[in-house]
């Protein structure tokens, strides 16, 4: 390293130490800050070059209007013809129903050169928040004299879904939801709007939308062109439109203007997006509940799923691409809850909370005044967490179920269908059948997109088995239908092959085209998986009463808990995410995750090079990077110091899963590159945010705009987007 070098890090290390950055200022310790909260940050004295209110103007357009949530992820508008980038795991479900072995886009990406050739993305809409407003007072003022916990709950959520449905009917072209900021406490109403046509434009090869696979997923150093681009369309009078050829594409009023120059480390940086769900203002116990039940039973259990459809999908191709966007999802659950499980034993954070909540609890018991109205706060938490850990191992297991054998998703909602046709009055059946039919067909062909028989076979096994060792007092009644003796693995293996040779359910055609041919067909038919399913539905609705009233006491405690602690701490908190729109800032900046590791903001195409030599097919790539790097072709994209196109970067803005594909804006609002994922020790996001190792990564807009033009040559849509060459 030469002495420059040298300095250059030393000095950077000192700086992050000290907390110091090059404006001088040392911002907030997290946050993932609402709409309503950003008049009270001083985003000037951070970095920001334009006027807060450019960012979000409730009386005008702002960037906020280009903001999009589109699949559960976010994605932006970047042109005035409704152009969206997003992350290619966001359109990854979308491009796998596109794909068949014939055209496998999932593999070989896709490239609509022209409007015609844009493909419907199904299953995604775009929604767009229109307007926001705080209805905690008429939430609140409803259940005020409630003291019955079931009953406090049901008149919460009932006040909540009262209030959508007048939102709605005042202005029949927005979706009303009212949002719990702060579990009991903070409500908040959210408007918006819809659109329902998306298509796909363009999505980079797997070999770079998905490089280096899961062996880099939740990982620094990166190189992964995880983006991809979609456009929203409606009808001709602007109106949202299912998709039809003559729907036009979506005039927004805003889309954000694409800086092809980047960043530099250290600049200021600030992302928009609908961060998921935090846990950041919970006591001790459920940390531990997370930490003892949540995370190692879903890891352990989706781990094992993978291995069982990754096994099924080696037959063929049309398994593989039918199973792919699963085992996706599962992989990313699975290394995102173990590096969460590290995390948390790595910090203690247990141990932590255990020793905030002594000094909360001291705090109680040492003012008469809070001690009057807290004063059990912290022994009925504990009390009602030692019942949640009673059942956790049941309750959990029936939370997995559905998603885990998709022919019991098949009976359930079958089951549904047919109690409610056989509720409605005898002359009315036929009208209800006929009406309801085609929402039924919408949920069986979701069942059916990720169905496999063989792979469904093994993981009800694996359910059932691990059904049958709960404990005696977490028992699944449903069970009791198997006969269990103390060979119960043949037991198991019996009940299966029989349930599975009857059921005419494994037979997507059969269920369209017979079973759902009449309300007579249906009402018919019975085999022994639905049987087995409406015994899981009849012990569901056993213990919903409850699991109704300890919500209802969990629901006021933390709303007591976090009104306390802002007392004891004299400070308001951030309310954890809930995927609406908040803004996040921060810088670029790397990190050091162990003694003597300093990571570096930014890796470059050399870097997706070397990995390539290491034999993992994870980091095999296509050819044209090798020779357009050896030959320097790096047109205007190329970052000055590093002498190369930087592919992904670092910065420590506060960021969770929802953040996917999230612009990342410079100090002026402009497009630098797209949010994708963290560095592994920020997976505890979810839970605790600390500067030192919560790093999120972005794909940065030169790799983006270098791949778009020189590997896929499409130069329509840097022309579209008004980056010249």
């Amino acid at each position: 390293m030469n002495k420059k070098m040298r300095i250059t890090l030393l000095l950077t290390g000192a700086l992050l130490t000290v907390g110091i950055v090059q404006s001088g200022y040392k911002p907030w310790e997290e946050g993932m800050f609402p709409l309503s909260e950003i008049h009270k940050l001083d985003l000037k004295k951070a970095g920001l070059k334009i006027s807060q209110n450019e960012i979000y103007n409730p009386n005008g357009t702002s960037l906020v209007d280009a903001l999009v949530n589109v699949g559960g992820c976010t994605g932006s508008f970047i042109s005035d013809a409704g152009l969206i980038i997003t992350n290619h795991h966001c359109a990854f479900s979308a491009v796998q129903q596109a794909s068949t072995p014939k055209h496998d886009y999932l593999s070989n990406g896709f490239v609509a050169q022209t409007a015609e050739q844009e493909i419907e993305a199904k299953g995604l809409t775009c929604r767009i928040t229109d307007s926001y407003e705080d209805v905690s007072d008429r939430i609140l003022g409803a259940v005020s004299q409630v003291t019955d916990p079931a009953s406090r709950l049901k008149l919460i959520n009932d006040a909540m879904k009262n209030i959508e449905v007048e939102a709605e009917k005042k202005d029949p072209g927005i979706k009303a939801e009212v949002s719990e900021m702060f579990i009991g406490k903070t409500y908040v109403l959210f408007r918006y709007k819809t659109i329902k046509d998306v298509r796909l434009v363009y999505v980079p090869n797997r070999q770079i939308g998905e490089y280096g696979g899961e062996t880099d997923n939740w990982a620094w150093p990166r190189h992964t062109g995880d983006f991809s681009f979609m456009r929203a369309y409606v009808a001709p009078d602007g109106s949202p439109a299912k998709y039809a050829k003559n729907n036009v594409p979506y005039k927004p009023k805003k889309f954000l203007k694409v800086n092809p120059n980047g960043t530099n480390e250290e600049d200021f940086v600030f992302i928009l997006g609908y961060p998921g769900k935090t846990f950041r203002h919970r006591p001790a116990q459920f940390i531990a509940y997370q930490q003892q039940f949540v995370l190692p039973y879903v890891s352990d259990l989706y781990d094992f799923q993978n291995t069982t459809m990754e096994n099924a999908g080696k037959k063929d191709k049309a398994t593989e691409i039918k199973l792919a966007t699963r085992i996706k999802r599962n992989a990313n659950v699975m290394k995102n809850y173990r590096g969460k499980l590290q995390g948390l034993k790595g910090i203690d954070l247990v141990g932590k909370k255990k020793a905030e909540d002594a000094e909360l609890a001291r705090f109680i018991n040492n003012n008469v005044e809070v001690k009057a109205r807290y004063g059990t706060l912290m022994t009925d938490i504990d009390n009602l967490y030692k019942l949640i850990n009673g059942d956790a191992k049941r309750d959990l297991w029936l939370t997995q179920l559905y998603n885990s054998t998709s022919l019991l998703g098949v009976s359930k909602n079958i089951n549904i269908f047919k109690a409610d046709l056989e509720a409605q009055p005898a002359n009315q059946q036929e009208a209800f059948f006929k009406q309801n039919l085609p929402r039924l067909k919408e949920f069986l062909s979701g069942n059916y997109a990720s169905y496999d028989i063989e792979a469904d076979k093994n993981i009800f096994k694996k359910m059932l088995t691990d059904a049958a060792a709960l404990p005696s007092d977490q028992q699944v009644s449903a069970l009791s239908m198997l006969n269990l003796t103390s060979d119960s693995e043949k037991e198991i293996n019996r009940f299966i092959d029989k349930t599975f040779n009857i059921s005419k359910l494994k037979d997507s055609a059969y269920v369209f085209h017979t079973l759902l041919a009449s309300p007579g067909s249906l009402t018919a038919y019975s085999d022994p998986l639905l049987v087995f399913e409406k015994a899981i539905a009849r012990q569901i609705a056993e213990l919903k009463p409850e699991k109704d009233r300890r919500e209802g006491i969990l629901n006021k405690l933390m709303g007591d808990y976090v009104n306390v602690k802002e007392k004891f701490l004299k400070k308001d908190f951030i309310p954890d995410a809930n995927s609406t729109l908040r803004l996040t800032y921060g810088y670029v900046r790397g990190y050091w995750p162990a003694d003597a590791s300093y990571m570096r903001p930014y890796t470059t195409i050399k870097g997706i090079l070397e990995k390539g030599t290491t034999g993992n097919p994870e980091f095999d790539y296509p050819a044209q990077i090798r020779a357009l790097w050896e030959a320097k072709d790096f047109g205007p994209f190329a970052k000055k110091d590093l002498k190369d196109v930087p592919v992904a970067f670092l910065y420590n803005m506060d960021t969770t899963g929802g953040n996917s594909g999230s612009p990342i804006m410079n100090d002026r609002g402009e497009l630098i590159g797209v949010n994708f994922d963290r560095a592994y020790g920020a997976t505890i996001n979810d839970y605790a945010w600390n500067e030192s190792y919560s790093r999120s990564i972005g794909v940065d807009i030169r790799y983006v705009l270098w791949v778009a033009a020189k590997i896929d040559h499409a130069n329509f849509l840097l022309k579209e987007i008004g980056v010249k060459i």
